[in-house]
């Protein structure tokens, strides 16, 4: 077998058939498992035993590579919030009442420049997290 083939076109067509399997089945696990299959399928069929071996670290790379796609998934769909993101990032959300407003209605509403009620935010962190898996 070609080294260039096994070293760099099989690796890449992990990485990026990962990343896919990964978006459609949401499940590390699974992607692992399933380039497992393929390749022990793959090597008995075409190949000898030798490339046992590097079925089993195309599949660690299939798994990693699937575990750092949720991640970053996990990242990018936990800021889609503006209110949150400007938070953290510039701390732009500041709140609308004033040191000279001491109406007790506003200063209950506590809401910020960025539209959000940060009461309401508050409950926006225990959904968003209560029912992630990580496999």
């Amino acid at each position: 077998m070609n080294p260039l083939l096994i070293f760099f076109a099989v690796p890449v067509a992990t990485i990026i058939l990962a990343i896919v399997l990964q978006k459609v089945l949401n499940s590390p696990l699974l992607v692992a498992a399933t380039f497992f299959a393929v390749f022990l399928i793959i090597t008995f069929v075409a190949f000898d035993a030798s490339f046992l071996v590097f079925a089993i670290l195309y599949t660690l790379l299939a798994f990693i590579t699937a575990i750092i796609v949720r991640f970053l998934c996990c990242l990018i769909s936990n800021s889609d919030n503006p209110c949150i993101r400007n938070i953290k990032n510039t701390g732009m959300c500041q709140d609308n009442n004033s040191a000279n407003d001491n109406n007790e209605d506003e200063n209950q509403s506590n809401n910020s420049s960025c539209g959000c009620n940060r009461s309401a935010m508050n409950f926006y962190y225990p959904r968003r997290y209560v029912n992630r898996r990580w496999f």
